[in-house]
């Protein structure tokens, strides 16, 4: 197995490897890791072509287009779940359907991390934005949450939020296209570009967040983490994925404060926020069919993982899973519990073949938008130059590796 998971998720994955191979004796699995983003999908899909790629591998459902379409994966026969004990009706619908690519299945949901908003509870209750119960007051609507950021920034001086911002950021495309999800408004339609005002609008209210102080521009995403961690900012947009270091720092009592967690706020007409999946596939390895053996052994280990995968959901992920995410052990994990709703309103990016974890038009917005938080750029010319460079990617055919 080949998989991009490292840190914790590396850790966990190892963990759950190891388990599987102590349980029986017919099967063994050796997993390489490798480097996260385009240097792993690079050398995934070169080695698929050419027949020497490994016999499963960990990716991002939003790169299934890619990756499905482009001949790289092969799919997963129904027969081949059935034997391996595994129901589509047993995952969640949006991760199953997000799992398919031209009426076929060609990967095996693991998870879902969606963004979310932690607070420190010392800050943002100084701000008087808690409740009776020491909780997070309702904050609906993006005027309401910039009121939020500017009341922790005057009544604390410090930041009111942070979030990764430097170049190379990709915080930005993934705040972003969940504002205009929750505005309606597509990102692209029949090939062409369709967030139109609502676009420029959307990246200039975050842009606001850091012109006017609320938030410090130009930190990666180590830095902005480090920020919120040290109790010198009272929200932190990220990921699920910085649950277990929330943990782990509350645990040694080396935090300082007491955090809180919610789902990214209901900014326009809806709840959607983006979303992303890690989720087991088989590559094709042109001119190296699997045999039918090693296929029974795959999803074996898939199998493995997915009955076992309680201790993947403390990594912060909601499982995809649903017996696991489902149990009362599940139900009940902390702080996984107050952002347990967000899976019904998650969005992914939209199908196309340069879409998805660390892909082409994915890196360049991550080259363009973030300009617009430090005013290196207007949103505006911002999305201009963005649109200048992906029309290229947009009307490409799509390719078959």
């Amino acid at each position: 197995m080949w998989t991009l998971l490292s840190g914790g998720d590396g850790a966990r994955m190892s963990d759950l490897v190891g388990r599987f191979n102590a349980s029986q004796r017919e099967v063994r699995v050796v997993s390489t890791t490798l480097k996260w983003g385009e240097p792993f999908y690079t050398k995934l899909i070169t080695s698929s072509v050419v027949g020497a790629g490994p016999d499963l591998a960990t990716v991002h459902l939003s790169r299934m287009t890619n990756l499905a379409g482009g001949g790289v994966l092969r799919p997963i026969a129904p027969d081949e779940l059935q034997a391996a004990g595994l129901n589509p009706a047993d995952f969640y619908p949006r991760q199953w359907n997000k799992s398919r690519h031209a009426g076929k299945t060609y990967a095996v949901p693991l998870d879902l991390h969606p963004l979310v908003l932690y607070y420190n509870k010392t800050l943002v209750g100084k701000a008087g934005l808690l409740d009776d119960s020491g909780n997070l007051k309702a904050i609906q609507g993006i005027d309401a949450l910039t009121n939020a950021f500017r009341a922790v920034r005057q009544a604390t001086g410090r930041p009111g939020m942070t979030m990764e911002s430097s170049q190379s950021s990709y915080a930005i495309w993934r705040l972003w296209i969940s504002m205009l999800a929750q505005r309606k408004v597509p990102l692209i339609q029949d090939g062409r570009f369709t967030y139109g005002a609502a676009g420029v609008d959307s990246l200039a209210r975050v842009s606001s967040w850091f012109q006017q102080g609320y938030a410090q521009p130009g930190l990666d995403y180590p830095a902005s983490t480090s920020q919120f961690m040290g109790g010198n900012a009272g929200f932190m947009i990220n990921g699920v994925w910085e649950v277990p270091e929330m943990v782990r720092a509350t645990q040694n009592g080396t935090l300082g404060f007491e955090y809180g967690i919610v789902p990214l706020p209901r900014m326009y007409a809806n709840d959607s926020v983006w979303a992303d999946s890690h989720a087991f596939a088989i590559p094709s390895n042109e001119g190296r069919p699997m045999s039918l053996e090693k296929a029974r052994a795959v999803m074996r280990f898939v199998a493995f993982v997915s009955k076992n995968s309680f201790g993947w959901a403390e990594g912060g992920h909601v499982l995809a899973y649903r017996p696991v995410a489902e149990s009362p052990a599940a139900m009940a994990l902390m702080p996984n519990r107050l952002y347990s709703e967000v899976p019904r309103h998650v969005i992914y990016d939209p199908n196309a073949w340069y879409m998805g974890a660390a892909g082409p038009l994915e890196a360049m917005a991550s080259k363009f938008l973030p300009a617009a938080l430090s005013s290196q750029l207007t949103p505006a010319q911002a999305l201009r130059m963005f649109e200048t460079e992906a029309a290229r990617l947009v009307r490409k055919r799509a390719p078959r590796y």
